[in-house]
């Protein structure tokens, strides 16, 4: 729909008062936009566009008029020059008027545009505004006119430089955004329809989603847009049809666009058209002087002794930057350490609400609000006593930062002592003094089918540092691939027959805290019920899943399950307390990376288990991580040993053993651009020896 440009009155003569009523006027015509080539004073051979719409029928043989301001000088017009994009009987060059006069030549309608080139015109000798307006034979003695600024001042540059005016230039307003007119460059195209303008504002934060815009708040040359799209920094504009062959550019956003002023600072727009760009003089967004933002705040702690768990809490004013529900707000702690492994978003509120969720990274906790939360720019964060948040380990003083909406506050600094008070919890069980041996502990599904909603079991042989109620817990890493819902409820997950307390889900890590203490060396059984909704992985292969207490460093054990049909590899397992020799290489399936000397070096391509059960490792192990003589390309592999040589060739699972053909148990693939090649084919030609370790999930191998 198109949408009517309201167009300024400016005049360049005395304005008459009058105390009579104003009445509606009917217009014949409006949108009237005039543009020059050039607007220096006293130039002569201008070329003058006009254009404008009909607002009432002009029939065959009825005239539009073109008045220029009397310091206009039109007698070097050459009516033959003019140029009508409408059938037309006569033009006529009226130099006493100082007019244009068009004679139509055929019936046009109400809403038609018609666009005017008129050559040969001699600019005023005055820097001034001046009109030139437009009307016709059906006009009652009321005419529409554009303004033209003749010499300093000119609202168009030859350099492509616009200014950028603001209803408001106040940091965090909502304001409109008007991009003033500038000529498209000689070697760009004239604007065409259907073609997109892209302007590229100072920030992401300070444009709208694109599924809250409305193209009646965009327009293109004083026309409505077509169309709009957002991507991060950049609105793109469809040119619409009402400006095709334009060659100038006048965009303006109004303020139900959604525009929102960045922080005080100089800042410039870039207009990109037909690969030319088009950078805006800088404008200047304000301090907002009437702002109660806080420089900084204060910190409350429940307890300050170095080491000690704590509640915290801290309320910060953000002056125009509001927080709205469903938002961010990022606190950053002094240490990553301060932070628990899992937090729960019940444990921590925003203006009084608890947080929709919470996630971490290093020392920075995102803490998401309430979608219920009213907007505010006053913010106020509470980590209550079992969010588990603790005091960095020496004394000191400390401070906090929290960021809304990117602005981001310093808390006063905030003292840590040296006094550790008494932890809170019920005396623990000794630890046993011999280590818990989970090598036989057990992980397995009641449904290892494909796409199939599982539970699982686990059966831990014993926990070495006893688990308090309501404060440690297990996590069971679930291996990627599986699908694992955001949430689980506790009633879905039992410890020795109990429900959890509590279940919490960060991406396939599931976190159970026990409604139970329990004691170190006592069996534990975790039932995850098929109601959590777990679904396994759609590939038929190993999968490897991960068990960790919150009160132990590294694994308490790991263990491989065969999903679809898959097989877990019968290779011989060491007794129980077996040592791999140092100069062993072990690797893991799924896993991108083997462990040689207590280090880990990282694969091309993860080991996968083919057929369900042969063990597939890429050429490049052979030679990182036994040290073999080890060549490959994309279609063949050859592998040395002293006077052994096994030559193999992708897509085949035929080998050459010095010159003997042999067949592999399955055919060398590509994977990420390296042979993958059967594990034990080589290993048993070349004298190594695989064992499995039951403790770590890994395949060993050495000589």
């Amino acid at each position: 729909m198109e949408k009517k440009k309201l167009l300024p009155v400016v005049l360049a003569a005395t304005v008459i008062s009058t105390q009579f009523a104003l009445v509606p006027q009917a217009f014949a015509i409006s949108d009237v936009k005039v543009t020059a080539d050039d607007y220096d004073t006293e130039q002569d051979d201008v070329e003058y566009k006009v254009k404008f719409t009909l607002d009432e029928p002009l029939d065959s043989g009825q005239k539009f008029y073109i008045n220029f301001d009397s310091d206009f000088d039109l007698s070097e017009v050459d009516e033959d020059d003019v140029d009508v994009d409408v059938e037309y009987r006569s033009i006529t060059v009226d130099d006493d008027a100082n007019e244009i006069i068009v004679k139509v030549d055929e019936d046009l309608d109400e809403g038609d545009t018609i666009k005017v080139t008129i050559p040969g015109v001699i600019n005023p000798e005055d820097d001034d505004d001046y009109d030139v307006t437009v009307y016709t034979d059906n006009d009652d003695d009321d005419e529409e006119y554009d303004t033209v600024t003749i010499g300093d001042g000119s609202d168009s540059s030859s350099d492509g430089d616009y200014s950028v005016d603001l209803s408001d230039e106040t940091e965090g307003a909502n304001s409109s955004y008007d991009l003033d007119q500038f000529d498209l460059d000689s070697d760009s195209d004239d604007l065409q329809e259907g073609e997109w303008v892209t302007v590229t504002f100072p920030d992401a934060d300070m444009l709208p989603d694109e599924d809250d815009v409305d193209t009646e708040d965009v327009e293109i040359n004083g026309y409505e847009v077509d169309d709009i799209r957002i991507d991060d920094d950049e609105v793109e504009l469809k040119i619409p049809e009402d400006v095709d062959g334009d060659d100038y550019l006048e965009i303006s956003f109004s303020e139900d666009f959604g525009i929102t002023n960045p922080d005080a600072g100089d800042y410039t727009i870039t207009v990109t058209y037909d690969g030319v760009d088009y950078e805006s003089d800088e404008f200047t967004i304000d301090e907002d002087s009437s702002s109660s933002a806080s420089s900084d705040f204060s910190v409350s702690l429940s307890d300050t002794a170095a080491g000690a768990r704590s509640s915290y809490s801290f309320e910060a004013d953000f002056g125009s930057k509001k927080l709205h529900g469903g938002d961010d707000v990022i606190v950053e702690f002094p240490s990553s350490d301060m932070i628990p492994g899992i937090l729960t978003a019940s444990d921590v509120t925003v203006n009084g609400k608890p947080a929709k969720r919470i996630y971490k990274s290093g020392n920075k906790v995102w803490v998401t609000a309430s979608d219920s939360m009213a907007s505010s720019s006053n913010v106020e964060v509470e980590f209550s006593y079992s969010a588990w948040i603790t005091n960095p380990k020496t004394p000191g003083s400390y401070d906090l930062k929290m960021t809304v909406d990117g602005k981001t506050i310093t808390s006063r600094k905030f003292t840590i002592t040296n006094v550790v008070a008494p932890a809170p919890t019920p005396t623990p069980a000794p630890v046993p003094a011999t280590p818990v041996d989970n090598s036989t502990s057990t992980v397995s599904l009641t449904r290892p089918y494909l796409w199939a909603a599982t539970g699982i079991n686990i059966g831990i042989n014993g926990v070495n540092v006893p688990l308090v109620k309501g404060q440690d817990f297990l996590t069971v890493v679930v291996p990627a691939g599986f699908k694992v819902p955001p949430y689980i409820a506790p009633a879905n997950v039992t410890v020795n027959g109990i429900p959890a307390s509590y279940v919490s889900v960060l991406g396939n890590n599931i976190a159970i805290y026990p409604a139970q203490d329990i004691p170190a060396g006592t069996r534990v059984n975790v039932v995850i019920n098929q109601a959590a909704n777990i679904v396994t992985a759609g590939q038929k292969t190993i999968y490897t899943f991960g068990v960790y207490s919150s009160k132990e460093k590294g694994i308490l054990f790991a263990r491989p399950v065969g999903i679809g049909g898959a097989v877990v590899p019968s290779t011989p397992t060491p007794s129980t307390g077996t040592t791999l020799p140092a100069n062993a290489a072990s690797i893991k399936l799924n896993v991108a990376n083997f462990t040689k000397g207590g280090k880990t070096f990282p694969l091309t391509a993860a080991p996968y288990l083919a057929n369900g059960s042969t063990t597939m490792v890429p050429a490049q192990f052979f030679k990182d991580g036994l040290a073999l003589t080890t060549q490959w390309n994309n279609s063949t592999v050859a592998i040395i040993s002293g006077t052994n040589v096994i030559r193999l060739t992708v897509g085949s699972n035929k080998a050459r053993v010095g010159v003997t053909e042999a067949t592999l148990p399955a055919a060398v693939v590509l994977k990420n651009g390296m042979p993958m090649v059967p594990l034990r084919f080589i290993t048993d030609r070349l004298g190594y020896k695989v064992v499995w370790d039951a403790k770590t999930a890994s395949i060993g191998v050495y000589k």
